[in-house]
């Protein structure tokens, strides 16, 4: 560090080796312990902590007055070993003898929380957020966006090592339905038209491919009118945005299996997935994780035993999708247990309900619904999968899609209450084979993922098929139950392009207003490409192991996709609006 009137020495840097130098250190009064005749601070930077020691000299004895926890304060002083170390700190052998104090910046009011207590997350959230700039110097934060920062650092350099070539991309866009509601910035220039902030730079990395390009990448900004979760960030979120030309689904399955292990070796000390990493279709996900982004360190399956029950008497399953999940090892589990679980599924998953049974020592089941399973039933869930003494089986039955998600949901919780889940590794598989149109709530055709995607089979597909029989060459990375990346092999042909719109309810007039730049470059000899879009907020999260995505951005929305902090969004003047012809009509309240 390159001294300066405020600090000599960072405080995590002094040794024993330093013992009787003359030192100067910066920072925040983190805690202040008066022994009488002694006083102790314990002095925090971005780097460490060192105890400070001041003795009875009057003149520092006044300005301990004015010191407070939180003030920003220069010592002055002599390296001293310390009589009582410290071994949960790196300087917990010295300490530093003070001889002149500055105080930088005065803490004038009440601390609105304690900064370093141990869990941050028990002081309420938007009062942390509306005092982020306190919240931000708790040591765990603070690290997270320390964390945040290298593995940035790391993506670009495997993407430069790669061959990627670094463009910005336009942040003032044309609005598109890509998935989400735009956020829509009106234009001063021209009245009555509006800007849009981009949902991905999509249209974008496209025509730089057209545009002879080879290999594009960005850390993007998007922006997407959404409602907040915990692993995703209201409002704007940041991705790894990457394009290649001349590019297959397997070369970007390649790249990204060499750079984002790159990224969770570098930080982290977890085991990972090796590539390649497990590839699994959407319908098998669904069908086995009721998910299509499965934790895969969960070892339970959902089988489906629908047609086990066909001919059943048992209301509950009569003319609904059952499925199955078994689990071991379920001998001393009381009532209780299973009691709770049903209701979660209820409570949580909006089950009906969560049916089960037990396999007693004699291998008959017992408990639950055993009495409404026939012996024939028995024979049949054997015969689906071995079922043994101690086992237990839970069922959901449904309509099918309903039951689908509510297996995934309680999958995932009898993972967690079972204490299933592998620790200490981070397990990768790719999801693909997406459907490229799916049913809207109103009955119509839609599409299911990236209306820029290739169909598989191309416009024979289009003309030929069910439109929900069609895949896309579309896919999803996945990382302990979280879609951390999506991507697709790019539609680059217009007649397709065309087709695949006019399937999903667009006219050719409407593909050539929404999309006009890619509709118009299409024309111009459109190489083949392929690409995705790692997220880098929802990795940031995994590497710090946190299951809250605010804890991992610096200045992020609260749950109500507010800006506390800044007081956003806000009105704005009379006069503002005017400036660009916006007037408002809103309902009273």
């Amino acid at each position: 560090m390159k001294a300066n009137e405020y600090r000599t020495h960072n405080c995590n840097e002094l040794r024993l080796a330093d013992l009787g130098k003359e030192v100067r250190l910066a920072g925040w009064v983190q805690k202040i312990r008066n022994l009488g005749k002694m006083t102790f601070i314990d002095l925090r930077d971005e780097f460490g902590i060192t105890q400070i020691i001041i003795s009875d000299d009057e003149k520092l004895q006044e300005q301990l007055a004015d010191i407070k926890t939180e003030c920003s304060i220069s010592v002055t002083g002599e390296v001293a070993e310390r009589s009582n170390k410290n071994t949960e700190i790196d300087t917990g052998d010295i300490e530093i003898i003070a001889k002149e104090i500055r105080i930088l910046g005065k803490c004038r009011a009440v601390l609105p929380f304690e900064i370093n207590q141990k869990d941050a997350q028990d002081v309420r959230e938007d009062l942390r957020l509306e005092y982020r700039f306190l919240d931000l110097r708790n040591d765990k934060i603070h690290k997270n966006i320390l964390l945040r920062s290298r593995i940035m650092k790391t993506m670009r350099d495997e993407m430069d090592r790669l061959g990627f070539t670094e463009i910005q991309t336009p942040i003032l866009a044309n609005s598109s339905p890509e998935g989400a509601r735009d956020f829509l910035v009106p234009s001063r220039l021209h009245p009555g038209e509006f800007y849009a902030l981009p949902q991905a730079p999509q249209q974008f990395k496209q025509l730089l491919m057209i545009s002879g390009f080879n290999k594009y990448y960005q850390i993007a900004p998007c922006f997407r009118d959404e409602d907040p979760r915990a692993d995703r960030s209201p409002g704007e979120f940041y991705q790894l945005d990457f394009e290649m030309s001349y590019a297959t689904q397997e070369d970007v399955f390649e790249v990204g299996e060499e750079v984002i292990p790159n990224v969770f070796k570098k930080n982290s000390d977890w085991k990972i997935t090796e590539a390649p990493f497990v590839r699994i279709p959407y319908k098998e996900a669904m069908e086995k994780y009721g998910s299509d982004k499965p934790d895969l360190r969960n070892p339970l399956i959902i089988v489906d035993v629908t047609k086990v029950f066909e001919n059943t008497e048992f209301n509950a399953f009569k003319g609904k999708t059952i499925k199955a999940i078994v689990t071991h090892n379920m001998q001393e589990k009381p009532r209780k247990f299973f009691d709770q679980m049903s209701e979660y599924a209820v409570s949580e998953l909006d089950a009906k309900g969560l049916a089960w049974t037990k396999v007693d020592e004699n291998g008959e089941l017992a408990g639950g619904i055993a009495k409404f399973i026939t012996p024939e039933n028995k024979k049949a869930l054997e015969e689906i999968g071995e079922i043994t003494k101690g086992d237990a089986i839970f069922f959901i039955a449904d309509e099918f899609e309903k039951a689908q998600k509510i297996a995934g949901g309680v999958r995932i919780e009898l993972g967690k209450r079972l204490d299933l889940i592998e620790k200490n590794i981070y397990k990768f598989c790719w999801i693909v084979d997406f459907p490229m149109y799916e049913l809207s709530d109103e009955g119509t055709i839609d599409f299911n993922h990236n209306p820029f995607s290739m169909p598989q089979g191309g416009m024979d597909s289009l003309e030929n098929k069910d439109p929900l029989d069609i895949y896309a060459y579309q896919y999803d990375l996945v990382c302990n139950g979280y879609e951390i990346a999506s991507g697709a092999v790019r539609n680059h042909d217009q007649e397709i392009m065309i087709k695949a719109f006019e399937i999903a309810g667009y006219t050719e007039e409407d593909v050539k207003g929404k999309f006009g730049a890619l509709y118009n470059a299409f024309s111009y000899g459109t190489p083949p490409h392929a690409g995705a879009a790692p997220g880098v907020d929802r990795i940031v999260m995994l590497l710090a192991q946190e299951d809250n995505i605010r804890q991992v951005i610096a200045f992020p929305k609260n749950k109500k996709a507010r800006d506390v902090l800044m007081r956003a969004p806000s009105k704005v003047s009379p006069e503002q609006l005017k400036d660009v012809h916006i007037k408002l009509d809103l309902d009273e309240e």
